[in-house]
């Protein structure tokens, strides 16, 4: 670029123009357009999450505004279609193509998967049942909501370090035990002619232990991170390898526990509320949660309440802790309901869930960090120890 600018100065101005537009092209071309999409591409699968809610926020956002005009939720979702708004995406105008030919709106969403999160399409499916399903929207949008958080964690912390720090920890161990050490120790030893400090010969003996720690952490790291961008279709497909695993694991991090113990109480409020028999509300409840683990806990819960065992005391196979059974023990004596009863607790359930995801992203990022201050910090310290011994030895030659 300078010789362009001499040039054009100092020879053909109209011949240096040319060549400075040409060279200016080039940059572009070469090196900002591919940086921007590669920026673009990284925006699109950290916010897929996001993305998959706002839709479904929009269909029930739509979805409530025909129930509240007095239509049917079946005429509301082909009323929306007729919008041709390419934002809902092919699935949704495939849903309302099902519900032209008379399927109900329960029926047609298990047709047109992955339209809706599938907790979602079960609290849907809890609503027709008592009849009414702008009482279980606010459940269905607290759904949405957990989205924000997954996708806040992964922006602010974990997805940094898996695409920034998480690849040089890996990195730069294995060059230097393929290239440098073996070097590296060969020159230190035929000139110092001495044994070489003890944290060098550690460094040097156990590189492949440390580069086997670091990839065997970074192929975690970006096996958390598949898990979010593959979402609810990755999530079925490694169900159907691994019966029930996934889900399993879920109920381990709390905060995901905490979550499927709020949508749990939240249907399950409502339909007792609305004169659903026990038994089915269990079971409605529990699907609602999208967890197949806790589906096989609320058929023993329903096997027992059809033995007599009294609710409270059936949901003791649901929660260790007890206080589900508590709660919903105080609600049966209140008399105001189970959904009013219950509904501060569920409140307080989300917010600790949130609390406790952004927690465990700060933490991860941070033992990440240090492992790979305290990778590098013995790579540093061993090594100059081992030039110091060089250079003190230096005289004696």
């Amino acid at each position: 670029m300078q010789d362009t600018l001499q040039q054009f100065f100092q020879g053909d101005p109209a011949h240096g123009l040319l060549s400075m537009v040409l060279s200016f092209i080039v940059y572009i071309a070469l090196g900002l357009v591919p940086a921007t999409a590669a920026i673009y591409l990284l925006y699109l699968l950290l916010t897929l999450p996001m993305r998959r809610n706002e839709r479904a926020r929009m269909i029930l956002d739509g979805l409530e505004v025909g129930l509240r005009q007095g239509q049917t939720p079946e005429g509301a979702i082909i009323n929306i279609a007729g919008s041709r708004d390419r934002s809902f995406g092919a699935r949704f105008y495939l849903l309302a193509e099902h519900l032209r030919a008379g399927k109900a709106l329960s029926a047609g969403l298990v047709l047109v998967p992955r339209l809706l999160p599938p907790q979602v399409v079960a609290m849907l499916h809890a609503g027709e049942r008592i009849g009414d399903l702008s009482k279980v929207l606010p459940a269905c949008r607290q759904v949405l909501r957990d989205g924000v958080s997954q996708v806040r964690g992964a922006l602010n912390y974990v997805i940094l370090v898996a695409f920034v720090a998480s690849p040089a920890l890996v990195l730069v161990p294995l060059v230097f035990n393929i290239k440098v050490l073996p070097k590296y120790q060969e020159v230190l030893i035929n000139l110092s002619g001495a044994q070489l400090p003890a944290l060098t010969r550690v460094i040097i003996s156990q590189s492949g232990l440390f580069t086997a720690v670091q990839m065997a952490t970074l192929l975690f790291i970006w096996l958390a991170l598949l898990a979010y961008l593959g979402g609810p279709r990755l999530r079925n497909w490694v169900n159907r390898l691994l019966p029930s695993v996934p889900d399993r694991l879920d109920l381990c991090l709390p905060w995901r526990r905490k979550r499927a113990q709020r949508d749990f109480s939240s249907v399950l409020s409502l339909l007792l509320d609305n004169g659903v028999p026990e038994h089915e509300a269990v079971k409605l409840a529990a699907e609602a949660t999208g967890n197949s683990a806790i589906v096989r806990k609320a058929t023993t819960i329903t096997d027992a309440l059809r033995q007599g065992v009294k609710l409270p005391e059936a949901l003791r196979a649901l929660d260790d802790q007890g206080e589900l059974q508590w709660r919903v023990s105080n609600a049966v004596h209140g008399g105001g309901g189970f959904a009013r009863a219950l509904t501060g607790w569920h409140e307080t359930l989300d917010a600790k869930a949130f609390q406790l995801e952004q927690s465990a992203a700060q933490i991860t990022t941070t033992v990440l960090v240090l492992i790979n201050g305290f990778v590098v910090a013995c790579f540093v310290i061993g090594l100059f120890m081992a030039l110091v011994q060089l250079i003190n030895g230096a005289p004696l030659w």
